[in-house]
């Protein structure tokens, strides 16, 4: 009974003594004299390193051949890309990886690894740092260059990017480079302390003007009062008193219209809102007229209703994105279903009205057919011809210094044609060439003049031609086909002669042939034998070889009569065999000690030959060439007793 009452319940009714806590007791030290022996703390720590263990270290490798280091670079690669699949996500091995192959000075590996690690996370800008660091490092310029424009155009909005970028132009002493680098920089309208460095960049090198005119971006960008104290004071600095006058006036008018352009803006947010009330009020109310005509009304009201309808949809998505041309092409195909010329021609300079945002082709490829739908509608369903030739003229305005269509151009013209006007169609296509010259505008162009039998103007353009791409071997081939079919040989073969000679060529081997084809159709064989042997110092390629063969075993001596060609068929068939043997076995000479890794091009050469050999029946020895195939082998396994 006593237990139960001094037990508690708030300890599992245990009792006070059963939960007390029973430390040990003190040890009483019985002799506190000094030891006769005295140990320093030194003497503890001294001894407890002595006991310690020895560290397990890996033996150190000596590396004394190449193959010993090939083997070691194989394991630590394969340890890597082992590491990379397990942790692809980890970026820090990445780097490791690709600093262990910089300390190979295998750089090209290493640059593999810092491309690879930029795949798996391109958004990281310290990749970026690194792997521009590893270029500028080793000297290799032109590929940190590479680095930072790439790691810019993908993060602009990191500045530390720019900062290094041009850091480096700098160090390297490329002023104009790192000028332009900031000029890039600026585009993307950066904090204050970006424009701020560019400032003291031009003011490094003394370009006052300048940096005056980078304070008047600066305080464009960024209308602070902060800002226009900063060009004041710059202008105090300089001595310009008046100038620094007229910056404190400008920023009081401008701040002050800020405000009054602030308070507009709330009045307009407001009027939008109602606005927006008021739409959706509108779009109700067309809902219920709609249904209302689809009800009550005959085929007539209930087709203008609809129309109505979507016209008023696509108001709303044009108001939305003007550059939609989606959109507008929607739009101009319901208005032209309607058949109202008016409201056609309205939509149309409507829609061309909203030019893309750059000037680049990959965004006006769309909007170009706005303008050609539009002088389609106009020639073919309008039938205007005025309008449609000013509307081809507004669109040949866009800015060909930087791009141009053919299509447009190759279409004005041709729509003069068709009004016989040849005149105006030449002179569209001069313009052409003369502003944004294209292989499909002087093809077109000399096929017209071509169809009008005008031969020397067809010579002017193939000389046009010739002076804006003499890499172009379509262009030679066909102007030398044209002085052929004018039985001009002499003019032919000397724009043969002229093309080969060209530095550069964008299909030489197509020139080649046309030019040999040429010579032959001419039963010019010696010429042929003597352009063979010039292709031939170019290049030795298998084709060249088999072509020549092929021409020898074909040709037939000049001026035999038919009676002598009866009788001499036998001798003139030996005669040429001999020549393409002769061609057969330089080239198998060649293929034998120039270029013995060549095997295959070897066993397709005399696979050839023995055709050629067989398709002389009699006067062909296919024995002689049987004799040169290479020989297969075969290895028996010893037999185990």
């Amino acid at each position: 009974m006593a237990n139960a009452r001094d037990s508690d319940p708030n300890l599992g009714y245990l009792t006070k003594k059963e939960t007390e806590v029973k430390l040990p007791r003190p040890t009483r030290v019985k002799n506190k004299t000094p030891a006769p022996i005295q140990i320093t703390a030194e003497q503890i720590l001294r001894e407890a390193r002595e006991r310690q263990e020895a560290e397990i270290r890996p033996p150190k490798q000596k590396i004394t051949d190449a193959t010993e280091l090939g083997d070691y670079r194989l394991r630590k690669r394969k340890e890597f890309e082992d590491l990379i699949r397990r942790v692809r996500w980890n970026k820090s091995v990445w780097v490791k990886y690709a600093k262990w192959e910089e300390s190979q000075k295998d750089y090209a590996r290493a640059r593999s690894v810092w491309e690879r690690a930029l795949e798996v996370d391109y958004r990281d800008h310290t990749l970026w740092l690194k792997y521009a660091d590893f270029e500028m490092k080793n000297k290799f310029v032109n590929h940190a260059r590479n680095v930072w424009d790439r790691a810019t155009q993908l993060l602009p909005r990191v500045d530390q990017l720019w900062y290094k970028y041009i850091h480096m132009e700098e160090m390297l002493g490329n002023v104009a480079g790192a000028r332009q680098i900031f000029e890039r920089w600026m585009k993307w309208a950066p904090d204050q302390q970006g424009w701020l460095s560019y400032i003291k960049f031009e003011l490094r090198y003394n370009e006052v003007e300048r940096a005056r005119s980078i304070f008047e971006r600066f305080v464009d960008c960024h209308p602070k009062v902060s800002a226009w104290i900063r060009f004041a004071k710059f202008e105090m600095k300089n001595g310009e008193i008046a100038r620094a006058r007229n910056c404190y006036e400008r920023a009081v008018d401008k701040l002050g219209m800020m405000r009054r352009r602030r308070n507009c803006l709330w009045l307009l947010l407001s009027l939008r809102r109602s606005a927006r009330r008021q739409r959706g009020r509108a779009e109700e109310l067309y809902k219920k007229f709609v249904a209302f005509e689809k009800q009550y009304g005959d085929r007539e009201g209930i087709e203008d209703a609809i129309v109505g309808k979507r016209r008023f949809q696509y108001e709303d998505e044009v108001r939305k994105n003007p550059l939609n041309y989606d959109a507008w092409f929607d739009y101009i195909r319901l208005e032209e279903s309607c058949g109202d010329k008016q409201r056609i021609e309205d939509v149309y300079e409507r829609a061309i009205a909203n030019i893309p945002p750059a000037q680049e082709k990959r965004y006006w490829q769309r909007y170009i057919y706005l303008w050609i739908n539009y002088v389609l509608y106009e020639e073919l369903d309008a039938q205007d011809v005025d309008r449609t030739r000013d509307v081809y003229n507004l669109c040949l305005k866009i800015p060909h210094n930087k791009f141009s269509f053919a299509k447009i151009w190759l279409m004005a013209a041709q729509f003069e044609i068709r009004q016989l006007n040849i005149d105006r169609a030449r002179r569209i296509l001069g313009s052409a060439i003369g502003m944004a010259p294209k292989d499909k505008i002087f093809k077109k162009y000399i096929e017209i003049e071509l169809q009008l039998g005008n031969i020397e103007r067809c010579r002017k353009l193939y000389e046009k031609y010739l002076e804006w791409s003499p890499e172009n071997c379509y262009a030679w081939s066909k102007f030398a086909e044209l002085e052929r079919s004018l039985a001009e040989t002499e003019r032919a073969r000397a724009l043969f002669e002229l093309a080969i000679d060209q530095p550069a060529l964008d299909m030489p081997e197509l020139l080649w042939k046309a030019y040999i084809d040429f010579e032959i159709s001419e039963a010019e064989y010696e010429r042929t034998r003597a352009l063979y042997e010039r292709l031939l110092n170019r290049t030795k390629h298998l084709k060249v070889w088999i072509s020549y063969a092929k021409f020898e075993a074909s040709a037939r001596d000049e001026g035999l009569q038919e009676s002598d060609l009866r009788e001499s068929d036998y001798e003139q068939k030996r005669k040429s065999l001999q020549r393409a043997r002769a061609v057969f076995e330089r080239a198998l000479s060649y293929f034998r000690t120039s270029a013995p890794e060549l095997k295959e091009e070897r066993a397709m050469l005399l696979e050839e030959w023995l055709n050629m050999e067989s398709s002389f029946g009699k006067v062909g020895d296919v024995d002689l060439v049987r004799a040169k195939l290479p020989k297969k082998l075969k290895k028996e396994k010893a037999n185990r007793n």
